[in-house]
């Protein structure tokens, strides 16, 4: 499957971005209720209906699967591999919880003390719920390979180890306020440490049998560090003309793994019915701590922390009701898995966007109508 820009803008790109730009920006169910081309104007587009105007300029292809349920558009099939990206923060974040439920890794423990090659003492009393929490006060990550590194930057990769060791270096003495909540992919390398040094084992071995093999997620993996190929089928991608379908998974814990819609969705589900943790751990999941969301933090809407324990967001539908779930994004690839809490519905979401404009819009409009009644 070959995804390319496209030049062609649609009824739903137009509809989406004039929605925002009037100043809907910030309100999701502003960007859904805009009118798409055979809705109801007082109406908000169906997933059909999004779909059935893609591919366009902003996204050249789109895959979806709603309540169990998939389909596609542009140059994608329903069984294709994704890139997963930071997605895969939830999968680490069960894996911890399963840990703190076998007495292995306390909760409230300092996090230094299981890797305290890895930790500065400055930040030795960050908790291992803070790491899971996002409200560690952990400097912002080191640069990692981009485009301005030039051809093949995309098969570039730097180990955990030494982004982390970057990034304290790079950072003040002190750690920033842990009074708020800062997303920061940095608490999930150190998590993926912690794992491998409680267990003795890589990783990649403890998703493997924790998760990835009890629930039969035949499609989903952690690739090595020096494997940039993806299953097939999936779509190519490009950014800035550049094929960039190939690419290092050095996010590792944080953004590495590669799934289906399918697997996906079946990891939500049981995620959320309790089948992966015991009922005290199974609480966190929900669990989102009782502070401000930092001001430079554009991940939560408004002023309150909206990243619960378990790694999953609180994200607030139109009608009210608060959904659960995640997004991640590697180049090429935007993705998400969302769910009503009792899990009346769920959405799976992966676009390919071409770079010529924000899919944000696109984003936001899948999930509200992926999750209404």
């Amino acid at each position: 499957m070959r995804i390319r820009r496209t030049v062609t803008t649609l009824a739903l790109a137009t509809a989406l971005t004039t929605a925002l730009t009037a100043g809907a920006a910030a309100s999701a169910s502003a960007a859904v209720a805009a009118p798409v081309a055979g809705a109801s104007p007082s109406a908000a587009p169906t997933v059909a209906e999004i779909l059935g105007h893609l591919p366009d300029a902003v996204v050249a292809g789109a895959l979806v699967r709603q309540d169990g349920a998939s389909a596609t558009a542009g140059p994608v099939t329903a069984d294709a591999y994704l890139r997963i990206g930071s997605v895969t923060k939830v999968f680490t974040n069960t894996v911890v919880l399963q840990l703190v439920a076998e007495h292995r890794i306390g909760l409230d423990a300092p996090a230094r003390q299981y890797v305290p090659e890895v930790l500065p003492e400055a930040y030795g009393d960050v908790t291992v719920r803070q790491l899971l929490d996002h409200t560690s006060g952990l400097p912002k990550p080191a640069r990692t390979p981009g485009p301005a590194d030039g051809p093949g930057w995309q098969l570039r990769s730097v180990t955990p180890v030494d982004l982390l060791r970057e990034s304290f270096a790079a950072a003040d003495a002190a750690p920033t306020s842990r009074g708020e909540q800062q997303y920061n992919g940095l608490n999930s390398l150190v998590l993926g440490l912690v794992v491998e040094k409680v267990t003795g084992r890589s990783f990649t071995s403890e998703l493997r049998r924790r998760i990835i093999q009890p629930l039969h997620l035949t499609h989903t993996g952690l690739p090595a560090a020096d494997d940039p190929a993806i299953p097939s089928p999936h779509a190519e991608v490009y950014l800035d003309g550049q094929d960039v379908t190939e690419q290092s998974p050095y996010p590792w814990a944080e953004g590495g793994m590669v799934s289906t819609a399918s697997d996906l969705d079946r990891f939500l589900t049981a995620l959320f019915r309790g089948h992966l943790l015991p009922p005290a751990q199974q609480k966190l999941v929900f669990e989102v701590p009782d502070v401000p969301s930092a001001a430079d933090n554009t991940n939560c809407a408004g002023t309150d922390a909206c990243y619960s324990v378990g790694g999953l967001m609180r994200y607030r539908l139109p009608d009210g009701e608060y959904a659960w779930g995640k997004t991640g994004s590697r180049p090429g690839w935007d993705n998400g898995i969302f769910a009503t809490r009792d899990l009346r519905h769920r959405v799976v979401y992966s676009l390919n966007p071409t770079g010529n404009g924000d899919d944000l819009p696109y984003i936001k409009a899948l999930v509200n109508a992926g999750l209404a009644d």
